[in-house]
């Protein structure tokens, strides 16, 4: 019976309404519409969808409390595996992960795992309901580098087991790409970024802002003067990448790493605030990928016509369908195909077009989407006034540089195994500095291994 009642909608904003606001595109359920989802979940004996989440959250035992209308229950369920639950439920691409994985998706529409967990995340907040027991202090520091998903995840389940936890951050303000990557229509910033983060410092966690490790500290240093036991890398990527196209040092050209901080932690869309951001009045953002959609979707909303442009078909998009779906609604421009080649600028050193190639698909390459293949003869120019460059980003070189015995790979990112342990003993990473630029769930995931592998290398010390 429960498989054939339809997935519950979800409200959102109208798209010509949000096209001009930064506010919350989608608005979540409320009690009624969740647990109506809720029932719709067959409490599978062998949930794949558990399997299929990189924090292993117990989700068909939150989703039946929910069910039950035990939502301080379903709240205490979801908090011992995560940390971040109202970010999780906004952010994860639930469709590759939970949701690909729900046995009603074989024929129909999967249990909307995603906008359950943005439900009760949000209800255990608002109403301030949860509380989470921590070991008594068992004598041993660890400090982490870097305050975004990967390290709040490690920094909460070892707290949670008893150690005493300091995080330091190279900005001002903590959550890392949380706070300066995704914006805030997508994540709001201080009604769900910052009091999940209040919530792990309630563990007993302590952030430290304005400190650059490997400048203001080392990882050295941490250990052998401040008397840290084990230190967890969890610094993100935030080096962005280029083409190497001619033109790309001209007025105008910009990575999204840097118009996204920006417009999200700087809080340039904001006319209380002076930060300059620069959109002209037609923008193209090179890339496909989460990060593209958050510039282009972004450009939109600072009154620019927004377009993207990118090398390979539609099905072969990285973003998430929810994203591009709602890209599209609000009016931005997809240019498929297309690959740009140089930047046109003006006698002023000024983008004025992005010179491009037609491209089609030949054979699949290592990822599995067919590789592009350039057309020949096929140059043409797109009129543009800014080119936003969201093409990945790799991890920053300087704790690498300043840590000796820490080994690297060819991209920059840090070796570690599975577990979090690098070539260095007592040293862990996880997250975006291991992996290259990914998802906030893989981040957490990866942060949660590494803790209990902190925890075990501190026991058998």
């Amino acid at each position: 019976m429960a498989n054939k009642i339809p997935r519950t909608p979800v409200r959102e904003q109208e798209p010509a309404v949000r096209a001009t606001n930064f506010e919350e595109v989608c608005y979540g359920y409320n009690e009624q519409e969740a647990r109506m989802e809720a029932s719709r979940c067959l409490n599978c004996k062998n949930p794949r969808c558990v399997e299929a989440c990189p924090v292993s959250l117990q989700i068909p035992r939150f989703i039946s409390l929910i069910n039950a209308g035990d939502l301080a229950g379903a709240a205490a369920a979801v908090a011992e595996d995560s940390s971040l639950p109202s970010v999780c439920g906004r952010v994860c691409p639930q469709e590759n992960q939970c949701e690909g994985s729900c046995i009603l998706g074989i024929k129909g529409e999967p249990v909307a795992i995603g906008k359950l967990e943005r439900f009760i995340g949000d209800w255990g907040r608002n109403t301030g309901s949860l509380t989470v027991k921590c070991q008594p202090f068992n004598g041993h520091k660890i400090a982490i580098v870097g305050s975004g998903p990967a390290s709040l995840a490690c920094a909460a389940d070892l707290a949670k087991a008893g150690y005493k936890v300091k995080i330091f951050e190279a900005l001002h303000k903590a959550g890392g790409v949380l706070e300066y990557g995704i914006p805030e229509f997508r994540l709001p910033k201080a009604g769900v970024v910052a009091p999940e983060i209040e919530n792990v410092k309630k563990l007993g966690v302590e952030i430290e802002t304005d400190v650059v490790v490997g400048r203001t500290v080392t990882i050295d240093s941490l250990m052998d003067e401040e008397g840290y036991e084990a230190v967890f890398i969890g610094s993100g990527a935030g080096l962005p990448r280029f083409m190497n196209i001619p033109g790309e040092n001209l007025n105008g050209v910009v990575s999204a790493n840097e118009f996204l901080t920006r417009a999200n932690l700087m809080h340039a869309y904001d006319e209380a605030y002076d930060t300059p951001i620069y959109t002209g009045d037609k923008v193209a953002v090179v890339g496909g990928g989460n990060v593209a959609m958050d510039a282009v979707r972004t450009a939109k909303r600072l009154g620019a016509e927004a377009t993207i442009i990118y090398r390979r078909g539609e099905a072969e998009l990285p973003a998430r369908r929810e994203e591009v779906h709602h890209a599209k609604e609000e009016g931005i421009e997809f240019r498929m195909l297309t690959n740009p080649v140089e930047v046109i600028g003006d006698d002023k050193g000024w983008v004025k077009a992005l010179r491009c190639v037609r491209m089609e698909l030949g054979e699949p390459d290592e990822s599995g989407r067919r590789s592009p293949v350039e057309v020949p003869s096929s140059e043409f120019d797109i009129e543009c006034d800014v080119v936003i460059m969201a093409l990945g980003t790799s991890p920053n070189p300087l704790i690498a540089t300043t840590t000796d015995g820490l080994e690297t790979n060819r991209r920059g990112c840090i070796v570690a195994d599975e577990n979090g342990a690098t070539s260095r003993p007592g040293i862990f990473a996880g997250g975006d500095t291991v992996t290259g630029a990914a998802t906030v769930i893989l981040a957490m995931g990866a942060g949660r291994k590494a803790a209990a592998a902190i925890d075990a290398y501190i026991k058998t010390k």
